[in-house]
């Protein structure tokens, strides 16, 4: 889930970026040492949207730097369990389908991919239902539940699955839809 935050912190902003106007100065170093940055509790931060308020700065000695306390809005993105989200497969290996999901990499272990036996083409890079023709390949884009989260420090591991009703890749999703207009 995408949320705006209102954070306080202490930002250091270096000798380099004295010559531009404070909340200038704050934000760029905002920016350079938060963006892109996972915390286990918050999520990846994406981007620095507003900076509040800046308070009185701090010299520490042998650091040629200012400290300042600093409040501000960040757009940051934490996957939630049990949140539907849509997603790019990015990655076909044997064992699932990497996808893209906001800013993060998910994994869709092969057993979670479709109620059906799946055959796996490695020279194609392709799984196909064999009941069901249904094929996923790489960018394919896909609807999935998140089924398992962990982030932290050098690696993030999320897990999807497609194997519940109104789940799979969308030009699936839009046959069975067709399919079932034609019953009617």
């Amino acid at each position: 889930m995408f949320k705006i935050l209102t954070v306080k912190d202490e930002i250091r902003v270096p000798p380099t970026k004295f010559d531009l106007e404070l909340s200038e100065a704050v934000k760029a170093s905002l920016q350079e040492q938060i963006e892109g940055k996972i915390n286990p509790d918050i999520g990846v931060f994406l981007a620095v949207t507003e900076v509040l308020t800046v308070g009185e700065g701090n010299i520490i000695p042998e650091d040629g730097a200012i400290y300042y306390p600093v409040e501000y809005k960040m757009l940051a993105y934490m996957p939630e369990i049990n949140e539907m989200v849509l997603g790019e497969v990015v990655d076909i290996t044997e064992f699932g389908a990497f996808t893209r999901v906001g800013p993060l990499d998910a994994l869709i272990h092969v057993s979670q991919i479709m109620d059906d036996k799946i055959a796996y083409d490695a020279k194609n890079a392709v799984f196909t239902g064999k009941k069901t023709g249904y094929k996923l390949k790489e960018g394919d884009i896909v609807r999935a539940r998140i089924v398992g989260v962990s982030l932290g420090k050098g690696r993030s591991k999320i897990s999807l699955t497609m194997r519940q009703p109104l789940l799979g890749a969308v030009d699936w999703l839009e046959r069975e839809k067709k399919r079932k207009k034609k019953e009617k």
